[in-house]
């Protein structure tokens, strides 16, 4: 039972006021075994849902996880998944009568249990090339995890300037709350970006590029030195924390 269903349940006289606590008591660190502490309050606390990093886990534990975690919460992000283990996380989903999002050249999943209503938050997500379309898929997964509608259009890079004009459009029109880009080389899509649009910008260095500035150093160095106001900048690669501030911006504009 998710926390606004306990307190929803007390405030229809459904459950006790002890019964409330007991249940609300259940939302704190949950142990599983003796490798993951999970942080079962942080969605609440945060608007930002539980992320299991695949990576260094093996299959047992991310399923573990899994479970554990859909016991108190309808949705899960499993990031990084070993390209040897993606589809059998993916099977064991789907055998537990559990839902995915996917998406293109990543192994990130998005894991829900009934439908992914929408909080109103508009996010646009835009790359530089088609190399960088794998961290924005994250991102947008990230963004869905997190309620918002998103809008994605790639390969739209600084090669090719005037392919950014047309999106740009799009997105105003559109009225998006905030624009993700994810750039490599470098990256300065996303300072382009930033100085044509009135909403915050983040950008997201890729690990695309060689030579001197290679492994997405070039594209980092390049959007923090940006002159363009309004833009912010995660670490390379993380489309998830990309998404996970895109979302937190668009989520808090609507509410307003």
């Amino acid at each position: 039972m998710e926390i606004t269903d306990v307190l929803e349940s007390l405030k229809i006289g459904k459950i006790t006021v002890s019964e409330a606590k007991k249940l609300l008591s259940l939302y704190s660190i949950e142990k599983i075994e003796d490798f993951a502490q999970i942080d079962m309050g942080r969605k609440h606390r945060r608007g930002i849902p539980e992320v299991i990093f695949a990576e260094r886990k093996t299959t047992e534990e991310i399923k573990k996880i899994i479970i554990r975690v859909l016991e108190k919460s309808d949705l899960v992000l499993v990031s990084r998944i070993q390209k040897k283990d993606y589809s059998k996380i993916a099977s064991f989903a789907k055998s537990k009568k559990l839902k995915i999002r996917d998406g293109k050249n990543t192994t990130t999943l998005l894991i829900y249990k009934n439908t992914l209503n929408s909080t109103g938050g508009k996010v646009g997500i835009v790359t530089a090339g088609t190399s960088d379309i794998g961290v924005a898929e994250e991102a947008r997964l990230t963004c869905e995890a997190m309620h918002c509608d998103t809008i994605t259009t790639y390969d739209v890079g600084i090669a090719g300037l005037h392919r950014i004009f047309p999106i740009i459009k799009k997105f105003i029109e559109s009225d998006v709350d905030v624009i993700i880009v994810a750039a490599g080389m470098e990256g300065a899509l996303a300072s382009v970006v930033s100085s044509l649009v009135n909403v915050p910008v983040v950008g997201v260095p890729t690990s695309v590029g060689y030579g001197y500035g290679e492994k997405g150093v070039a594209a980092l160095a390049s959007m923090l030195q940006s002159c363009s106001l309004g833009l912010s900048v995660v670490n390379i690669d993380n489309g998830i924390g990309a998404g996970a501030v895109a979302s937190n911006i668009a989520n808090r504009a609507r509410r307003r």
